[in-house]
């Protein structure tokens, strides 16, 4: 959404909050409901689609949006959830004091992630990192400052602790003329002085600044203890502590940005950087087998000598990734280690391909070479994608960590006060497209089993980094159940998440929303962490063979249908994917490489062009297949299967899911948009196949349910009863502009350009009626 649309939607929400008052007369009352009105016109009359292709700069400053105006508010009211729940159940409060809570920090992409993304360059990326750690700082000092002003606490009213008044004059002194200019403004009230000197601490003041946020939450947690050595406690925990939890979760740095990039093109990288060198063969590296690849590798990333001469040009890869490491490691020079996340790779699909990244780094100074072994300044992440390589992943890995220079990595850029861990990422985008909704969610829960098994043979610690997306198709969906349906074992008190597309203003435009999705995660997680069992452990690990059998004839399904002869053709012309790709939703092309695959697709054009047609193929087709292969097989497992979906969490989560998109799904509007595909027999074969999928999913999960959906699944059904009546015009409406510019396009008329644009205002509310996108 468009941010001048989010902020009226912010202001129509705010004043439907002040009309819920009961204290209004009814003159009042009448104002407020004319205010809403004047919004509402207000928004009728603004335009709702992004005209030009927005920026990585304007999509940081969204993300920025709820860095600083949104999750500063919610972090403290976690804690003092946490602390009233604790002492709700008769629990000790000492218990929690000077524990580390469940805390919540944040990362971004944006202004990182250059995996097909031609225009996140290595200055982007630079001005991404100076904008986060000037909004940070800004948000600190404001925090500290509405402190300083709070605590107005007079010495002349209750006796100064002496180690108060020593740090104050010791500190002060330390600072010199800004010490001096910190405690003159409040004579006689010691604890403000205090607050005055952090803020003359933090980075990018004159004098002598703070090295890390540590010191500065050292300080405040100081000021709370001379709070409370007065019998204040209620003004530490209420004044103090919040601001620290503050400066805990978003430190000096708002957020740390993680650098993505392709597998292939760090292949490209490398090919240039071989042939520059002189290395015979070079310029073929990204053919060459794997053991050639590791022999070469292990050897230069030891030899202290670089490849090529610091600053030469030798390819346009290897420029852009050493150019992209070269702000890295500036960053980690001047600024430290926080503000950065991960080197993760994208389609990772052999260890060569993470070593890769060592090699890559050397050439750019991020190794340090010791007497012990080297080690990366930055830690190397996996991302496993498609089905194939979430099953080649767990010996990847293992691979991986058993490398030395992995293990001296993990140690060094080990977190403050935690153990080393190995961060993975999996993906449940490109899994979903690669195999349908089963294959994908089963494939990745098998992995996430086997990777934590391969951690452990190698006595390491992982993290998971799940990349869901905003749709069922790519991973979303309620996330206490999703944390239930875990691997046990593989949630080890860390976990991150992906947060995108217009799941973010859904979940964090307003505090409370915001706070209710944050503290649902803490909450999962936690509950996750300690091992919370569901039914009979035994029998649903003997029902994993059963799935694994489901998946593959779910996959074999799927990809029997999207791989047929002529698919690509119906697809694009079934659904609206080609007005998706003249959209201007976001900075990304839509095409990794411009190809006309579907494997060059990006996963969310794919899902979205699904959800706009009504079809949502992605979420549920092959499913109905598997479970009736099973059913007329194994009658006996498939009774045990049905017998445990509501007590397994992972088989409850998969279903579930799929049983969500497939109501949402609407044969009638499938067929409206099939009568686009030009080719009779073409049309014919491919919708007949998805409409006989789908009645056959429907009843399979209706003897599942035990009744019709619609019954035993009323919130959804009445979710979509409520929104069907404006659906359905609009997809009458969506048609009917498609055929037209379609054809206007074709003749290469002037009059295609405002039917696109009355496309994408279609696009946008029917996305808005589903509440889904891609």
């Amino acid at each position: 959404k468009r941010a001048t649309v989010l902020e009226q939607h912010r202001e129509l929400y705010l004043l439907l909050v002040v009309a819920e008052n009961q204290m209004w007369t009814p003159l009042e009352r009448d104002q407020i409901r004319e205010r809403v009105k004047a919004v509402i016109e207000r928004l009728w009359r603004t335009g709702d689609i992004f005209l030009q292709r927005p920026e990585v700069a304007d999509e940081l400053r969204n993300v920025i949006h709820y860095l600083t105006n949104v999750f500063p508010s919610v972090i403290p009211r976690l804690d003092m959830n946490l602390r009233a729940a604790w002492e709700a159940n008769d629990l000790d409060p000492a218990l929690l004091e000077g524990r580390r809570l469940p805390q919540v920090s944040f990362g971004t992409w944006v202004g990182g992630d250059r995996d097909g993304h031609p225009f996140v360059t290595a200055q982007v990326t630079r001005s991404t990192l100076d904008e986060l750690r000037r909004r940070a700082l800004e948000l600190i000092d404001g925090r500290l400052a509405d402190l300083a002003a709070r605590l107005s606490i007079s010495a002349l009213s209750q006796p100064t602790p002496s180690d108060l008044s020593d740090a104050v004059a010791a500190t002060s002194a330390r600072l010199g003329e800004e010490g001096e200019a910190a405690i003159e403004r409040n004579p006689d009230e010691p604890w403000r002085q205090w607050v005055n000197l952090i803020r003359a601490q933090l980075p990018d003041s004159p004098g002598p600044c703070y090295s890390s946020p540590e010191g500065a939450i050292h300080d405040l947690g100081r000021l709370s203890g001379w709070l409370r050595s007065i019998s204040a406690d209620r003004l530490a925990r209420h004044e103090v502590d919040p601001v620290a939890s503050i400066v805990g979760a978003f430190g000096f740095h708002l957020a740390r940005l993680d650098i993505r990039q392709n597998s292939a093109f760090h292949d490209l990288a490398v090919s240039q950087i071989l042939t520059a060198a002189g290395i015979p063969d070079g310029a073929s590296w990204p053919h060459w087998d794997e053991d050639r690849r590791l022999a070469l590798l292990r050897s230069e990333i030891a030899s202290p000598r670089p490849l090529v001469r610091p600053g030469a040009t030798v390819g346009a890869e290897a420029d852009a990734v050493l150019k992209c490491y070269a702000v890295v490691l500036d960053e980690l020079e001047e600024h430290g280690p926080d503000g950065i996340g991960s080197l993760i790779v994208s389609m990772t699909r052999s260890l060569s391909d993470l070593l890769v990244v060592y090699l890559l780094a050397k050439e750019a100074g991020l190794l340090v070479s010791e007497p012990e072994g080297d080690w990366c300044r930055v830690a190397v992440v996996p991302l496993f994608e498609t089905i194939d390589d979430l099953q080649a992943s767990p010996d990847i890995l293992g691979s991986f960590l058993a490398e030395p220079i992995t293990e001296r990595t993990l140690d060094q850029t080990r977190r403050p006060g935690f153990e080393p861990s190995q961060q993975v990422m999996v993906g449940y985008s490109d899994s979903n497209k690669d195999g349908g909704i089963l294959a994908s969610l089963w494939g990745l829960y098998r992995a996430e089993e086997r990777l934590t098994d391969s951690a452990a043979a190698e006595r390491s610690r992982l993290t998971f980094f799940h990349g869901r997306g905003g749709t069922i198709s790519r991973g979303a969906g309620p996330t206490h159940r999703f944390l239930r349906a875990l691997p046990p074992g593989s949630l080890s008190g860390t976990i991150r998440l992906t947060e995108q597309g217009e799941t973010i203003s859904q979940k964090y435009a307003n505090l409370i929303t915001a706070e209710h999705h944050l503290e649902s995660l803490l909450a999962g997680t936690t509950a996750s962490t300690i091992g919370r069992t569901f039914g009979d452990r035994d029998e649903q690990a003997a029902l994993e063979p059963v799935m694994d059998q489901l998946a593959v004839a779910s996959r074999d399904a799927y990809a029997d249908l999207v791989g047929g002869p002529g698919f690509i053709e119906f697809f694009r012309q079934a659904t609206p994917i080609d007005v998706i790709e003249s959209s201007s939703i976001g900075s990304r092309p839509a095409r990794r490489t411009g190809q006309a695959t579907i494997a060059d697709l990006r996963a969310i054009p794919w899902v979205f062009a699904w959800s706009q047609s009504r079809f949502l193929l992605s979420g549920w087709f092959g499913l109905g297949t598997a479970l009736e292969q099973l059913q007329s097989s194994d009658q006996g497992e498939f009774e045990r299967l049905v017998a445990n979906v509501f007590e397994w969490p992972p088989l409850h989560y998969i279903l579930s899911n799929a049983a969500t998109s497939i109501q949402t799904s609407d044969p009638g509007v499938m067929e409206l948009y099939a009568d686009l595909v030009a080719d009779t027999a073409l049309r014919d074969r491919y919708l007949g196949r998805i409409l006989s999928e789908w009645r056959l999913t429907v009843s399979v999960l209706e003897e599942i349910y035990g009744g019709p959906l619609s019954a035993r699944r009323p919130n959804i059904a009445r979710s979509l009863e409520l929104r069907e009546p404006g659906l359905v015009p609009l997809h009458h409406r969506q048609v009917d502009l498609v055929r037209r510019w379609r054809t206007e396009s074709t003749h290469l008329t002037a009059d295609a350009d405002p039917i696109l644009a009355d496309l994408l205002v279609t696009v946008n509310a029917i996305a808005g009626g589903l509440g889904s996108t891609g």
